[in-house]
């Protein structure tokens, strides 16, 4: 019985291509900071299903996970995206970061130009 080798692109493009399809759609519904971190939290995860391409199965899941919650959320009112699923987004690709060891790969919440930085 032959045993099927996994290429490290067989899963990783389908899940890059379905973070960059909700990126299209959030382009056509968010604006401003809000924009800003759909687009940091799309590059993040990225960049996560690349690192993880040859990585366990466990760490495979958890970037799965983060991205499908990011294509899957949906909100009413018929906003695409509101600033809660955002940061419920956000909070669940940092946990995901955290754990396969790659916190620097987290999202740092979006600074509001409105308030200074406390340098």
């Amino acid at each position: 019985m032959a045993v099927e080798q996994r290429g490290p692109g067989s899963g990783t493009d389908v899940l890059i291509r379905k973070v960059d399809s909700r990126v299209v759609a959030l382009r056509a519904g968010l604006r401003g900071p809000d924009l800003e971190l759909a687009e940091r939290l799309a590059s993040c995860l990225r960049e996560l299903v690349v690192v993880t391409a040859q990585a366990s199965a466990a760490d495979r899941a958890q970037v799965r996970v983060a991205v499908h919650y990011f294509v899957l959320r949906r909100e009413s009112r018929g906003r695409l995206l509101s600033v809660r699923s955002l940061t419920a987004t956000q909070r669940l690709v940092n946990e995901a970061a955290r754990r396969i060891g790659r916190p620097d790969l987290m999202v740092e919440p979006a600074r509001d130009p409105a308030r200074p930085s406390h340098s």
